[in-house]
């Protein structure tokens, strides 16, 4: 695979500061080859569920470079001030996705994880329901925002961050995620918000 990424190239596009470019595909190569490096794991966690594994590509050093390289080109102009990862695995591509952007990440944890005052939102799941919670003071209002998970499934925690961030004032500018299950429709859950997905399924 060449070593040239969206990301680099992108110091030289010349776009237009705070605007988003629209979204472009993988090319067929690429899809096929960051696919084969997320795992299927049939009933995991539990028996009809079946798990997309993305530690392989982890620990593929030019997978991971190109993945977050990737995610990060869309917004090298869009005047992000702030990443805002969801737990766990949102931590995992958050973080690095903030250094490349040069700016500050934010995590939204489950409840009772964060030590300083917290606001919180609860959500409903398929059976029951969850809270997360962000730091009071972990944004800004009219701070511009990026919201990243690893996966966008049914929508329910997107779409609890998303609400967390606008009651702190902040704009969610975008989502991003390294995969999107399709089929779930989790984009529903998430109407007029910019959603850009590097895999689907």
């Amino acid at each position: 695979m060449a070593d040239t990424t969206p990301f680099q190239q992108s110091f030289s596009a010349g776009a237009t500061a705070g605007a988003l470019p629209p979204i472009a595909p993988l090319p067929a190569e690429r899809e096929r080859w960051l696919k084969g490096l997320i795992r299927d794991l049939p009933d995991f966690p539990q028996p009809g569920i079946l798990f997309r594994d993305i530690t392989p590509l982890l620990q593929d050093a030019a997978a991971l470079r190109f993945t977050l390289e990737t995610m990060a080109a869309r917004y090298q102009s869009a005047n992000i001030s702030k990443v805002i990862g969801i737990e766990s695995r949102g931590f995992l591509l958050g973080a690095p996705l903030a250094y490349l952007l040069g700016v500050g990440f934010t995590p939204v944890r489950k409840q009772g994880k964060l030590p300083a005052a917290t606001m919180s939102v609860e959500y409903s799941l398929e059976y029951g329901s969850n809270v997360l919670e962000i730091h009071r003071d972990a944004l800004q209002p009219g701070e511009r925002t990026l919201i990243v998970d690893d996966l966008l499934a049914t929508g329910g925690t997107v779409a609890a961050t998303l609400r967390l961030a606008r009651q702190l004032g902040a704009e969610v500018v975008s989502a991003t995620f390294l995969i999107e299950l399709s089929a779930l429709q989790g984009r529903l859950l998430l109407p007029g918000l910019d959603i850009s997905t590097l895999l689907t399924y």
